[in-house]
């Protein structure tokens, strides 16, 4: 089937899973978003009825124009997230990868932080019933109980996301419309010119964009999860839901009317969220609020491990073990992630104890992951040959936009806003040492022409003086073309130790630029003797390459092109299939090298990394029981000549 049409498709069944999954992160921010706009300011008609304004546009242009109607349309094979729009054009301009490595980083680390401050916001709503009540306790009970569960996947509980979303929005809805009609005036926020109005003339208006762009973090979350649900089911869905967070932010702000001169303190007993609720529902709302604001978490945590597992296929990450818990697609489980985010999400509670400094330091980051959008969309675009006029002047609206958002969040730096950008720093640079380490390697890794060893294999695989090592021996290959191989591999066959086989077989796997693609392509360089199989698989596709082998062998058996029974003449008589065995080279940093410092920084961080990820062999996906794992010397650039003086 094909991807992109069944993205298209629009049901009831994926509208409300489009509630559940897509929405998490931008349903919750009601909890927080206008508590940050006011802060401990004097209530005023400028301050509520601008900051409104704010929300309403910031909501319309950021979400709406730009992910729901303009980057939605950057899907690939259904796929959509930083690194499926960057697949898309990586082949056009090698500097793409600046801004995909800084995307996703950035969404990474703030990513750590979304978690606590969604669960503290409504779990704090228990202080207004009892100010005595210990939040942080709670909030990092739920949070180790929440990652706990990931290993066991999500199929069960994400069944339930969408009733409870649905139920969440709706509640939104139904609270902001009781609380407008008490004071409709607030409806007057509809109209830019109060936005303009605190931004231009109000005193540090400006710097309120900060807690304004606190209301559409989540976006990007919605154009990651396009190939769980569908452009078709989001945009249709996003009506309801943006109409629901409107309606809902018009009530707080018709709450904070009623307090016009009076100081909203930032403690979350005076948070207008809450406020906003019948004191009979309180309870209610506070469980609801804490159920949705887990779901947002679920929906980050997950959103996390794609952008890992696409991470470490385009060679930007370690290659760390992957965990797929359920049959459904996409749905994965990445151990090493899942306790780095709980530790930095616990760390967060520990450091900032209440929501309220959480919103200091939230948001920061994740402009930057907004910024890098819109560069790749804007080459994205390019490759459309979308009217260039029209490309500049979406460039020049959404960096003004974008970048304001930015300037303003730099206010937040000092406040907490390091810790994010510090985490990102530290994950630019892992994947910047993976992908450069990456290229180092492939530029120099030395290549010879296979079919010119092909007699000599043949002579090998009949040379009776020579002990046979395995029926089938099998070669893990990163040479592109189908007429190279590795010269260490040649010097594995016949030197290191002569390895006498009956069929040399050369794997290759190379990684895509769509989501799904499962193809691959057989060469038989000598019949009966030497076969390299290619395979290629798309960029969220398990490498479980022992399964994809067996398959082709079969294929290749039915096929009557090759002939797998054992050639001992006592186990040929009885048809018995003869043993595989994979060989894997690793290669280590060799002694005899004289690297400039540069290089030799990147390449010894490189492998001190490596030490602690999984291996080649347990990565394809290979059966551990016949994998020999060679250790080969990466000799990057020979030591220069030395001169010994014999006496």
């Amino acid at each position: 089937m094909n991807n992109s049409n069944h993205a298209q498709r629009v049901s009831g069944a994926g509208l409300l899973i489009a509630l559940g999954i897509i929405y998490g992160d931008i349903g919750t921010s009601p909890l927080y978003v206008m508590k940050a706009i006011i802060g401990s300011t004097p209530i005023n008609a400028t301050l509520v009825y601008g900051g409104i304004s704010c929300v309403v546009w910031t909501l319309t242009l950021q979400t709406t124009i730009k992910y729901v109607v303009l980057t939605l349309q950057a899907d690939n094979k259904g796929e959509g997230g930083i690194f499926s729009l960057y697949a898309l054009v990586r082949r056009h301009a090698k500097w793409l990868t600046v801004p995909a490595i800084l995307g996703g980083s950035a969404l990474l680390a703030d990513g750590i932080i979304t978690p606590p401050i969604s669960v503290s916001s409504a779990v704090e709503g228990l202080l207004i019933l009892n100010p005595d009540i210990p939040t942080v306790p709670i909030v990092i009970g739920i949070l180790v109980l929440l990652f706990l569960l990931q290993s066991f996947g999500t199929q069960i509980v994400g069944k339930a996301f969408g009733p409870v979303m649905f139920i969440w929005f709706s509640m939104l809805a139904a609270l902001g419309v009781n609380s407008v009609l008490q004071h409709p005036e607030v409806l007057k926020s509809l109209n830019p010119y109060y936005a303009y109005d605190l931004l231009v003339n109000y005193p540090g208006g400006f710097w309120l964009l900060g807690a304004v762009f606190l209301c559409t973090t989540g976006a990007e979350a919605l154009y990651s999860d396009l190939g769980h649900c569908g452009k078709g089911n989001i945009r249709i869905s996003w009506v309801f839901v943006k109409t629901c967070l409107l309606l809902n932010y018009f009530g707080q702000g018709a709450w904070l009317m009623q307090f016009e001169g009076r100081q909203l303190v930032g403690h979350s007993t005076n948070n207008p969220f809450y406020g906003i609720m019948p004191e009979w529902f309180l309870l209610i709302g506070i469980i609801i609020a804490t159920i949705a604001a887990i779901i947002a978490s679920q929906a980050l945590i997950t959103g996390s491990f794609t952008l890992i597992g696409e991470a470490i296929r385009l060679n930007m990450w370690p290659k760390v073990r992957l965990i797929y818990p359920t049959n459904v697609k996409g749905q994965l489980y990445v151990p090493s992630m899942n306790w780095l985010l709980l530790l930095g999400c616990v760390g967060v509670v520990l450091y900032f104890r209440e929501s309220h400094n959480m919103e200091a330091a939230y948001g920061l980051a994740i402009t930057m992951t907004m910024l890098m959008t819109t560069t790749l969309l804007s080459f994205y675009l390019i490759t459309k040959r979308v009217a260039k006029v029209w490309v500049w002047l979406f460039l020049a609206v959404y960096l003004a936009i974008e970048g304001s958002f930015l300037i303003a969040n730099l206010i937040k730096f000092p406040h907490g806003g390091w810790v994010t950008l510090v985490i990102g720093f530290l994950l630019i640079s892992v994947m910047y040492i993976w992908l450069k380490a990456f290229y180092i390697k492939r530029r120099l890794t030395e290549y010879v022409s296979l079919p010119e060893y092909v007699p000599a294999l043949r002579e090998l695989s009949e040379d009776d003086s020579i002990p046979k090592y395995a029926t089938h021996l099998v070669f893990m290959t990163s040479a592109d073309r189908t007429t190279d191989i590795e010269s260490k591999i040649i010097y594995s066959i016949f030197q290191k130790r002569p390895k006498r086989a009956d069929i040399y077989w050369f794997i290759h796997v190379n990684t895509v630029d769509e989501p799904y693609t499962m193809e691959y392509k057989v060469k038989v360089l000598a019949s009966q003797d030497v076969v390299r199989i290619d395979f290629n698989l798309g960029f969220r596709v398990e490498q479980r390459i022992n399964l994809f082998f067996r398959k082709v062998v079969e294929d290749l058996v039915k096929n009557k092109e090759v002939d797998i029974t054992s050639r001992y003449s006592s186990l040929n008589k009885q048809n018995l299939i003869g043993d595989f065995r994979f060989v894997v080279l690793e290669k280590f940093l060799s002694y005899e090298n004289d690297l400039p410092f540069w290089e030799n920084t990147i390449m010894q961080s490189y492998f001190s990394i490596k030490q602690f990820t999984t291996s080649e062999g347990k990565w394809f996906g290979l059966d551990t029981s016949s994998v020999k794992i060679e250790k080969v010397p990466l000799i990057i650039k020979p030591a220069r000549e030395i001169e010994l003086k014999r006496i």
